[in-house]
């Protein structure tokens, strides 16, 4: 669990990794359906022209002076599934987001499967 009164609030702030790096600015929430818990944010990357989001856990996040530090690497988050702005998760492309932070999954119990919505 996050380690922050309201991450809704942390929109627009900084986003460091566990080592120190600059990621981004964090851009959206997400919760797990199920729980209403937040489970990744998104970090906008790319050129100004052909920006895209990247998902990172929150697993693990906790605030510092200088942003929300997450806990895992740069390197990581680089490699992450992505969507284009104003795009949404398959739940293939969801499943895929899971495992790549190696994060237990399982299809959520409502119409379209997904376990992640924006808030």
């Amino acid at each position: 669990m996050v380690e922050v009164d309201n991450i809704g609030d942390w929109k627009g702030k900084q986003l460091i990794d566990r080592d120190g790096e600059k990621i981004g600015k964090l851009e959206d929430v997400y919760v797990d359906t199920a729980n209403d818990e937040p489970m990744f944010v998104t970090v906008k990357e790319g050129l100004v022209v052909s920006k895209h989001l990247t998902f990172v856990p929150l697993a693990g996040a906790a605030a510092s002076p200088d942003g929300l530090k997450v806990a895992v690497s740069k390197a990581q988050i680089k490699d992450a599934p992505n969507i284009d702005r104003g795009g949404e998760l398959s739940q293939d492309q969801e499943a895929a987001l899971y495992g790549h932070y190696e994060i237990a999954y399982a299809p959520a119990d409502n119409p379209s499967g997904r376990r992640l919505a924006k808030r």
